[in-house]
């Protein structure tokens, strides 16, 4: 029962945005929800603090890159904390650390002849930091940067054998069909793997900031041969004194953007088998937040800042509009207008005023006490919740999980409407058909609020203390009639007040 997950570790040549953000919030839900369910977790995010792009921020405004990436480090440390995603590792590149345990791993492929030295000519994308090939051209432009010029560069590097790696890649797909989902991206990545695999340089002569090479210290770590080393490099400097790979390597999985599958899915694994590794357990990448037809990206230019979000509507709502507005894993269009709509609609009137009726009529009609008076009206609907939200989250369908717990939302909506609770209290004769209604409302609102706990913490949190119900997430709790006799209930405040400023632009 571990289950370790990863982020992307983020380049740091600007300040996050909205994708950043989902990321980290798509991995922080899956661990929390696991922790629920009694798992031992650990969840890594970081930042990339090497390489060409975040050297020339650094000369453009007249630093040294150090300076440079401590400065705006602060802005990426903030990011999970504002989203409240709880990693319990933030990880850099900087570390001394993990530049010790680079140059290692780096040696242990080097010393298992999978490395060569060889000269390069080609296009070279800064914003991918990848060299590319013509046919990944689009008007000879990178299709993810378009707006930044291709370089030429003429190198003489080292570079390592991915293509002796390509019976054994294809293996590993065979044999573990859900190592890369979802499956259409896993067909991807065996599809460049069938190709024909290149070798790849690992080093760049030409670039000052980075790792020097164990070997050739006149050459540094190519960015993403030092970036994707973080997984493993984590685990053995995050506790001070404790060497976590045993623990939790065998358990990984990455979660990641489609932008980076190549390196994630063939690069990553060839190297871990060159250095005498196991694979991750899985990876799970997904697409791309659309504004207006294109990626969210810095170098597109329509970036949304997460943090202006939050504070307008608040860390939850962010985190629920990300997860409910695009199906996880595939590409999908957001605007600004979607959050506001979703804010006042979802959470506001159908969950936030569910809460406001129930406890309202306690406080009404039963003076705020009311007895467990368990009936079956919800009892199976509230009996599969638990089980139809962790299979949706174990198959990485975040936004399918969220639909299970809102099902029972619009049921309990429904249900009121149904059950008419003003109607019964007219009359002394329903009194216990009224206290069953009562009941059934705030042990459907329990179970939801359990449910809803990696999603969107702070609103379950609210919803157990207006229910006089301790703030315990364990996943046994999602059932009905756990309910005890509720005491001192009075009319809980809105959980979504109104807002009526526009979403920021």
């Amino acid at each position: 029962m571990r289950f370790y997950v990863t982020t992307p570790i983020y380049y740091v040549n600007d300040v996050p945005h909205i994708g950043h953000a989902y990321t980290t919030i798509a991995a922080d839900i899956v661990v929390r929800n696991r922790k629920q369910r009694g798992a031992e977790t650990f969840f890594l995010t970081g930042i990339d603090e090497h390489g060409t792009k975040v050297r020339k921020v650094a000369d453009a405004e007249g630093v040294p890159p150090q300076e440079y990436v401590d400065r705006i480090s602060a802005d990426w440390r903030a990011l999970p904390e504002r989203v409240d995603a709880a990693p319990d590792f933030f990880i850099r590149t900087s570390d001394p650390e993990h530049k010790e345990f680079v140059r290692d791993f780096l040696q242990r492929i080097y010393d298992n002849g999978d490395v060569y030295e060889d000269a390069y000519a080609g296009l070279y994308c800064v914003g991918c930091e990848a060299f590319k090939l013509e046919a990944e051209l689009v008007d000879g432009r990178c299709p993810d940067h378009p707006n930044t010029p291709l370089e030429y560069l003429e190198e003489k590097n080292y570079f390592f054998r991915l293509s002796a790696y390509q019976d054994r890649l294809l293996q590993l797909y065979d044999e573990r069909p859900d190592f890369v989902l979802p499956k259409f991206r896993s067909n991807e990545a065996r599809s460049f793997i069938e190709g024909g695999l290149r070798d790849f340089s690992i080093s760049r002569a030409g670039e000052t900031w980075g790792i020097p090479l164990p070997w050739d210290e006149s050459q540094v770590a190519y960015v993403w041969a030092d970036a994707l080393v973080n997984y493993l490099s984590a685990l053995t400097y995050a506790r001070p004194g404790e060497d976590l790979r045993p623990v939790f390597w065998p358990e990984v999985r990455h979660v990641l953007g489609k932008d980076i599958l190549r390196f994630h899915c063939v690069y990553w694994p060839a190297m871990l088998m060159s250095a005498g590794y196991e694979v991750p357990k899985q990876l799970f990448v997904h697409g791309y937040l659309l504004l207006e037809e294109r990626k969210i990206s810095k170098s597109i230019g329509n970036v949304i800042s997460p943090l202006d979000l939050v504070d307008l509507y608040g860390p939850d709502a962010v985190r629920f509009w990300a997860i409910r507005s695009v199906s996880f894993g595939q590409d999908g269009p957001v605007t600004l207008e979607s959050i506001h709509e979703r804010y006042e609609r979802e959470l506001g009137n159908e969950l936030g005023n569910l809460l406001s009726r129930t406890t309202a009529m306690i406080a009404r009609y039963r003076d705020g006490n009311l007895p467990a008076t368990r009936s079956a009206a919800l009892a199976a609907q509230l009996a599969a919740l638990g089980t139809a939200v962790a299979g949706r989250l174990d198959a990485w369908d975040l936004t399918g999980a969220l639909e299970e717990i809102w099902k029972v939302v619009r049921r309990l909506n429904a249900y009121v409407e149904e059950s008419k609770p003003w109607e019964l209290a007219k009359d002394e004769a329903n009194a216990g058909t009224l206290d069953h209604v009562l009941y059934n409302l705030a042990d459907g609102l329990r179970c939801v609020a359990v449910a809803l706990a990696a999603f969107v913490p702070r609103t379950s949190a609210a919803i157990l203390e207006a229910l006089g119900q301790p703030d315990d997430p364990s996943w046994e709790n999602v059932a009905s009639g756990k309910t005890p006799d509720l005491t001192d209930i009075a009319a809980a405040p809105p959980l979504f007040p109104r807002i009526d400023a526009p979403a920021p632009a």
